[in-house]
């Protein structure tokens, strides 16, 4: 297939998690009616940002005995038919019991076919602005990740990771056509770079690239950014919102990569023999 619809639903999460849940199933039927057939949620889309939201709502994904978000993530990817990138919240192991921001990737059938452990932990001091220490609850993923699709191979991080170009590197010279950001960027640093780095990450690799993050809630403990976000292989914005609860869908036409990659070849004029490649490395 040469193309496919992707939609962002950019919820606003409360710190009730059912109510979270129940309002992220409702706009992602919403999207998949409209004919989404991929569909992104935000980063932590089950908790208000603050670290006893993220305790108090963290599950197990795997084992046994799934928690409530998982069983509604299968169920919402197999009732509406779509791929499903369920944004990330709070995984609890089952053998360490140590807390990680998890992204989980279901099929069509309700399948979970992929599940991103956040690399990059959110440890930041911004004098007189903002100080956040994500490693205080979190514990860190060890593992680049992507997913086979009827569309091709995509790639996988979350929010912090998207400032460490190595890993949307790796994931297109692995032949992923897109890497997709389930994030939640605050109003801090989120007008001076999350549109930056999004359309860095796609014209440096020339693949799609999407940024998903949560609606604004001036009130929160750390206000969204929101501005959802669709980037083409030229680092062209296709499609983004503000900061209010929204949906935003775009075909995603995967001969544009090759477009760009035929007229401006950087593909085939790298210098290997300068510098080293980091897809050799992994």
């Amino acid at each position: 297939m040469t193309s496919f619809r992707m939609a962002l639903v950019q919820v606003r999460p409360t710190r009730n998690k059912e109510e979270n849940i129940a309002s992220a199933t409702k706009l992602v039927l919403e999207a998949a009616a409209n004919g989404a057939d991929l569909v992104v949620l935000p980063e932590l889309f089950t908790c208000v940002l603050e670290d006893e939201c993220f305790i108090k709502n963290a599950e197990f994904i795997t084992g046994p005995q799934p928690g409530t978000t998982t069983v509604a993530l299968s169920q919402l990817a197999k009732d509406a038919n779509i791929y499903l990138v369920g944004g990330s919240y709070p995984e609890k192991d089952p053998s360490s019991k140590k807390i990680y921001n998890t992204c989980t990737v279901w099929n069509n059938k309700g399948e979970m076919i992929a599940m991103h452990r956040k690399v990059h932990l959110y440890d930041v001091d911004i004098p007189n602005k903002l100080v956040a220490k994500e490693s205080n609850v979190f514990a860190a993923g060890n593992s680049l990740t992507s997913f086979d699709s009827p569309w091709g191979k995509i790639g996988v991080a979350i929010c912090y990771d998207v400032r460490y170009p190595e890993m949307a590197m790796y994931a297109a010279r692995q032949g992923c056509v897109a890497m997709i950001y389930p994030a939640a960027f605050n109003t801090v640093t989120g007008p001076l770079h999350w549109e930056l780095l999004l359309r860095s990450r796609a014209l440096d690799n020339m693949i799609f690239v999407a940024g998903c993050g949560p609606a604004n809630t001036p009130t929160d403990p750390t206000p969204a950014y929101g501005h959802s976000m669709i980037v083409g292989p030229k680092g062209n914005i296709i499609e983004s919102t503000g900061m209010k609860e929204s949906i935003i869908m775009s075909e995603i036409n995967l001969a544009e990569i090759d477009e760009i990659r035929s007229s401006i070849p950087i593909y085939t004029q790298r210098r290997f023999d300068v510098y080293s490649d980091i897809s050799s490395v992994q």
